[in-house]
């Protein structure tokens, strides 16, 4: 088979590659297409055609008003943001202590049973705990209702893959050399950790705040589970109020969802340049 041939069958390949990637692309941004199309219109035009670009009673802005009153959208976006920051902000700290500290002790015995029992811990499904973190935390300790509980519930359901991550990083990225460099500078552990180790992790951090704000951002079972009091609701559980028992509102639907969307979306687009190197930095070398 001669070279022009391979390159001819390369290029092919490479084509049937790329319009699979963008079918798929398709498919994955299409609810989201429809979200942008609709949210502009008035309930009667989306029940009447929602593959429309604009409604027959044309171009609306009525939804965002209409959405943001009926759910009380300050005080459920301030629990939500509330809620989010500080269990990610906990979640990153705490991971990135622990992994540190087994990554650098690794014939601490403890430690390694430790992280043994996190990454055993990420494979029992949340819903077989579901029941029994009510029973304990309603019936038992009665410490439901509070956003306290809820965030450190986040925390402890997360702590685990995100120490398997910074773990990986950790020791594959971060040389040794540095940190002996530092005490011989007189540095202590605890601030070769702050100062040297941590800022190293960047990538890292980023990705796992991504993944766990999106998660906690988003989550919308385990809040549901705690907070029973409307003034703690988060924007998941106050989207509730648009679905009736016969009828619901699309249009204010959408408008919420997009509402709820845009802080996310707004953080990837600052994080996203690590986000792949946050990925590969925990991947082990060969």
């Amino acid at each position: 088979m001669g070279a022009g041939q391979k390159s001819t069958q390369s290029k092919v390949v490479h084509a049937i590659v790329m319009v699979v990637m963008i079918l798929a692309l398709l498919v994955f941004i299409a609810p989201f297409i429809l979200v942008i199309i609709n949210v502009f219109k008035t309930k009667g035009d989306i029940n009447s055609d929602p593959l429309a670009l604009i409604g027959k009673h044309g171009f609306t802005i009525e939804n965002f008003p209409r959405a943001m009153d009926k759910m009380n959208f300050w005080t459920v976006f301030g629990n939500s943001a509330i809620i989010t920051i500080s269990a990610t902000v906990l979640t990153v700290l705490v991971s990135a202590m622990a992994a540190y500290v087994i990554v650098r002790n690794p014939h601490w015995k403890v430690g390694a049973l430790f992280f043994a029992a996190m990454v055993a811990s990420m494979v029992i499904p949340f819903q077989v705990l579901m029941v029994p973190l009510v029973s304990l935390y309603g019936g038992i300790l009665d410490v439901l209702n509070s956003r306290i509980t809820l965030i450190l519930m986040h925390v402890g359901f997360s702590v685990s893959l995100a120490s398997f991550m910074f773990h990986g990083a950790i020791k594959t990225n971060v040389p040794v050399e540095l940190e002996e460099a530092a005490g011989i500078d007189g540095c202590t552990t605890w601030r070769t950790f702050w100062t040297i180790v941590f800022p190293l992790l960047k990538p890292t951090i980023a990705t796992i705040t991504i993944i766990d704000a999106m998660a906690f951002w988003n989550d919308y079972l385990l809040p549901s589970l705690v907070l029973g009091r409307r003034q703690l609701y988060t924007i998941p559980i106050a989207t509730r109020v648009f679905y009736g028992t016969y009828s619901t509102d699309i249009g204010l639907v959408m408008a919420a969802l997009l509402l709820a969307m845009l802080p996310i979306l707004i953080l990837y687009l600052f994080l996203q340049r690590y986000i792949v190197a946050g990925v590969t930095s925990g991947a082990v070398k060969g």
